[in-house]
C-alpha cells in the first residue's frame, strides 16, 4: 500500500533543540496576516491614532529634560538635553514594547491556540514585527526635532555608523522577542509575574542610560572613599550599550565600549535561541496550564 504524501506533517518534536524555523517559514503568510492585523486593530478604535505614539516620547522627553537636566544638571555635552532624551526614548520604547507584548503570549492568545494549529512563535514574532510600525512614528519624529535643532544652529549631525543603526533595532527586537518568549513560558505556571515584569521594565529603565550618559553611570556608582564599585551593574546591560551606541550613531556624541558590544551581541543571541527553545518546549504542554 502506498504511502500517502503530505503537505504538511504535524507531529510531536522530541529534539530538545528543534528550533521549528523551516515551519516558521512555511507558515509566512499567516505570520504577515497577523502583522497586518496588529496594525490595524491598533488604531481602528482610537480617536488620535497614531498620535499616541508621538506625545508619550515627547511628554517623557519633555519631563526628563526638567528633571534630569534643568533640575539634577546632568550635562548632555553639545546636544540639546531634549534631543538626547528623545533618542533615548525612542530606542527604549520598541524594546519595551516588544518585551511587555510577547511577554504575555500564551495567556493572552490561549482561545486561538487551543482551536486551531500553527506555529506558536508566529505570534511573538507577529508583534515585534508590528511594533516596528509604532518605532518608524517615533523616529519620524524625532528626524523633526533633529532638522530644527541642526538648522538653529546646534552641532547634531550622525556619524559614519549611521548604517549600523537598522541592525541595531534588529537587536532590540530579538532581545526583547527572547526575553518575552521566555517570560511568557513561565507565566503559563506563574500568571502574577506579569505584574512583576511590569514593575521591573520600568526600574531597568533607570539603568539602561534612557537618560544621561552610561559614563555618567559609571562615574556616579564608583566610591573611591568606600572602595565600592557598582559600575558592573551598567557593564554588564546589554540595553544600556545599545541605546549609548544608538545615541553615539545618532547623535555623534558620547562613546562606547567594543567590550561592551560585542558581549551585547553575544548575550542576544544567546537569550533569542534559548527564548526559541523555551517557548517551543512550552507550547506542547501549555494549554494544560494556562
Amino acid at each position: 500500500m502506498q504511502k500517502d504524501k503530505w503537505l504538511f506533517e504535524i507531529s510531536p518534536r522530541n529534539n530538545l533543540f528543534d528550533l521549528n524555523l523551516k515551519e516558521v517559514w512555511q507558515y509566512r503568510d499567516l505570520l504577515f496576516l497577523f502583522v497586518k492585523r496588529d496594525v490595524i486593530t491598533l488604531y481602528k478604535q482610537t480617536i488620535l491614532g497614531p498620535l499616541w505614539y508621538l506625545i508619550q516620547p515627547l511628554f517623557t522627553s519633555v519631563i526628563f529634560t526638567l528633571v534630569f537636566n534643568d533640575i539634577a544638571g546632568i550635562s548632555t555635552g553639545k546636544v540639546p538635553p531634549f534631543l538626547f532624551n528623545l533618542a533615548g526614548v525612542t530606542i527604549w520604547n520598541y524594546f519595551k514594547e516588544c518585551l511587555m507584548a510577547t511577554s504575555d503570549t500564551f495567556k493572552k492568545n490561549a482561545a486561538i491556540f487551543g482551536k486551531v494549529y500553527f506555529p506558536r512563535v508566529i505570534m511573538p514574532m507577529s508583534i515585534v514585527i508590528s511594533n516596528l510600525l509604532k518605532f518608524l512614528i517615533q523616529i519620524f519624529i524625532f528626524i523633526c526635532f533633529y532638522i530644527y535643532y541642526y538648522v538653529d544652529g546646534y552641532e547634531v549631525m550622525p556619524n559614519i555608523y549611521i548604517y549600523v543603526f537598522p541592525f541595531l533595532i534588529v537587536a532590540m527586537g530579538m532581545i526583547g522577542l527572547g526575553l518575552g518568549m521566555i517570560i511568557s513560558s513561565m507565566i503559563t505556571k506563574y500568571r502574577d509575574l506579569f505584574f512583576l515584569v511590569s514593575f521591573g521594565v520600568q526600574l531597568l529603565m533607570y539603568i539602561s542610560a534612557v537618560m544621561y550618559p552610561l559614563d555618567l553611570m559609571r562615574e556616579k556608582l564608583i566610591d573611591s572613599d568606600k572602595g565600592t564599585d557598582y559600575s558592573w551593574i551598567v557593564d554588564f546591560n546589554p540595553i544600556a550599550h545599545l541605546i549609548e551606541f544608538g545615541r553615539f550613531i545618532l547623535l555623534n556624541d558620547g562613546s562606547y565600549s567594543l567590550f561592551g558590544l560585542i558581549y551585547t551581541i553575544v548575550f542576544i543571541i544567546l537569550v533569542f535561541f534559548l527564548g526559541l527553545l523555551i517557548f517551543n518546549k512550552t507550547e506542547k504542554t501549555f494549554i494544560d496550564t494556562i
